[in-house]
């Protein structure tokens, strides 16, 4: 707990020295003093700061978190309007935390309450005073949280959740259903949370802005870990997809493959052909689909590319749109298609409208 407390202590003091440093770019702004709670009672704000502007006094009153996402914003914003309501009804309320993202920084705006982050983003509007500054940096530790929310025992539970958005999951059923540990989902839960992507109702936890989810899930996406395997095959179209659907429905090879890529988005939302089929598989799949297809390996002028998946979870996410025809679930397409250069972006876009659009 102390050292919860010197870790807040010393987060108060830079916010409360990054203020101090912003007021000091503007000519017309004199610093009066600056009070934050590491150095005096708690008041029920973190900062309190007295500044002069052209001769007229104006007070700033800031709440500190350690973490910036929406949530943490509307509950500072909630402290601020009941300080000012109580205590400073003419001040101005700033939210300080270590970084704002551009949804957190929109979320300030709505609840009009300037805002600082220690990477340097800034807001601030007051008497004649109009300070703005976006940067385009962002911190190690946020973009390892984020990536964290999508590998991949976190991922099964975003696609169980995302195939109903609005099916509300009681913990230990979204476990069981994802095939992950408790700790997972209470993990990714958190995280939904905080990021207003989920919320919770008295039947549990649903998807409250799936497309917020999904635009994350794409910017942070990397491709599933794996073996890149390249073949050749002289089957080719009605062929090909007669023999692929044949093995891929077959007790040997369900749920050890699958059509991935631009391939699974033919059969999902065609939007126009590639020379080439993409396929995922585990251990048990390669070899079917190696006999069925008539795969040789090449080093290049490869027509089909079987990536051998690290972890073959997202095969238990699969969709069957035509007999045999078993694909990665629209999602998991979207994903690929979406990395997939700018062709693949076109079909990935065309496949969101087709299939991943969800009422508000």
């Amino acid at each position: 707990m102390l050292k919860a407390q010197d870790s807040m202590k010393t987060l108060e003091d830079s916010a409360a020295a990054a203020l101090k440093a912003l007021l000091e770019q503007v000519p017309v702004i004199k610093l009066a003093d600056i009070e934050h709670e590491s150095l005096s009672p708690d008041r029920g704000v973190d900062i309190v700061a007295h500044v002069d502007v052209s001769g007229r006094r104006h007070t700033l009153v800031c709440e500190v978190k350690s973490s910036g996402q929406p949530r943490h914003v509307r509950m500072a914003a909630l402290q601020l309007r009941n300080y000012m309501v109580h205590h400073a009804q003419q001040a101005t309320p700033v939210f300080i935390a270590p970084y704002l993202s551009p949804e957190a920084q929109a979320l300030c705006r709505e609840e009009s309450v300037g805002f600082l982050d220690l990477e340097g983003n800034a807001r601030l509007l007051f008497d004649t005073v109009f300070i703005e500054r976006i940067v385009a940096s962002k911190p190690a530790v946020e973009r390892r949280e984020l990536k964290s929310l999508f590998k991949p025992k976190s991922a099964q539970v975003l696609r169980v959740m995302l195939r109903d958005p609005i099916r509300a999951w009681r913990v230990t059923d979204l476990a069981q259903n994802a095939g992950v540990s408790l700790g997972h989902v209470s993990n990714v839960r958190a995280s939904l949370l905080d990021r207003e992507w989920a919320k919770v109702s008295d039947g549990g936890l649903f998807l409250s802005d799936p497309d917020a989810l999904l635009d994350g899930w794409r910017d942070a996406y990397d491709p599933p870990a794996g073996k890149r395997m390249s073949f050749y095959t002289t089957l080719h179209g009605g062929a090909f997809e007669e023999a692929a659907r044949r093995v891929l429905r077959s007790e040997r090879t369900m749920r050890h493959a699958a059509f991935a890529s631009f391939s699974a988005a033919h059969w999902l939302a065609p939007y126009g052909r590639t020379g080439a089929q993409y396929l995922y598989a585990d251990e048990a799949g390669v070899e079917p689909l190696r006999a069925a297809l008539k795969l040789s390996s090449v080093s290049k002028g490869e027509n089909v590319v079987v990536t051998l998946l690290k972890d073959p979870g997202l095969l238990h996410d699969t969709v069957e749109p035509a007999p045999g025809a078993i694909c990665t679930s629209p999602v998991q397409t979207y994903l690929d298609l979406a990395v997939a250069g700018e062709r693949g972006r076109e079909a990935a876009d065309h496949l969101r409208r087709e299939k991943l659009t969800w009422s508000k």
